[in-house]
């Protein structure tokens, strides 16, 4: 499978980002890649994957840098206050979210200007991990629907497995040995044309997401095996689970 041509010129944060990460993640990781073919070629889009881990972005940017992409994040503001690596992180081009400020809608704007001009941008739909006893995709928020809404740009449904052997999900410490398998695929764009000259409202951002998260879903249930519940963990309705599974780490 060719890769997809590089996107554009990386600057020099990006180029020392990358020049740091990427070894740290080959040398720890092990990857089974498909779905590079399902990626734009040209123009931007929203890469939506599903989010089971604190280490879910390294081997998600790892299957889109090696693809000729260069995936843009959106992340938790508290990341960008480490010393050199949070400056290092602004400086590449990653967006911080400042969550329950009047700042949250900056990252918003971000992340529709950079699809627009042509970026790969990352939205984890969920939100934050999973809260699903089993690691299965929850409800997912309405960030990356809306982005593709307003932009008219492709949304890329994505799923990976493995990153929570290396940071289990709620849990503490890393696991770098032996090293664990990434496995990450991408399918086709989420049909969401039918709803381009609806009224960007509560009702078409819920059918929009529920669409995006079905397709993570099916995606999940193809690189992991096994079978995704017939209804879909709302932590906002049936309150937070019990997490003592989540500390051990593997599924």
């Amino acid at each position: 499978m060719e890769p997809a041509r590089p996107r554009g010129r990386r600057n020099p944060a990006y180029r020392t980002a990358a020049a740091i990460v990427l070894p740290f993640v080959t040398a720890v990781t092990r990857h089974q890649w498909s779905g590079w073919e399902n990626l734009p070629r040209q123009g931007g889009f929203v890469a939506a994957p599903n989010h089971i881990s604190y280490f879910d972005p390294f081997p998600v940017a790892h299957f889109l840098y090696a693809s000729g992409c260069e995936p843009y994040f959106l992340g938790k503001e508290e990341v960008f206050r480490i010393p050199v690596i949070g400056r290092l992180l602004l400086a590449s081009g990653q967006v911080p979210v400042y969550r329950k400020t009047g700042r949250a809608v900056d990252a918003y704007r971000a992340a529709v200007e950079g699809v627009e001009n042509g970026k790969c941008v990352v939205v984890f739909p969920e939100g934050t991990l999973t809260r699903d006893p089993d690691l299965w995709p929850m409800v997912g928020k309405t960030g990356a629907a809306r982005i593709a809404l307003q932009t008219h740009k492709p949304v890329i449904p994505m799923a990976h497995w493995g990153a929570h052997e290396v940071m289990p999900t709620y849990g503490k410490g890393i696991h770098l040995f032996p090293r664990h398998t990434m496995r990450v695929t991408a399918g086709p764009a989420v049909d969401l044309t039918d709803l381009y000259d609806r009224p960007l409202d509560s009702p078409t951002l819920k059918i929009a997401t529920e669409r995006i998260m079905v397709q993570i879903t099916d995606l999940l249930e193809g690189i992991r095996g096994g079978h995704a519940p017939a209804i879909r963990h709302d932590p906002r309705r049936s309150g937070q689970p019990d997490i003592g599974n989540f500390k051990r780490g593997k599924r």
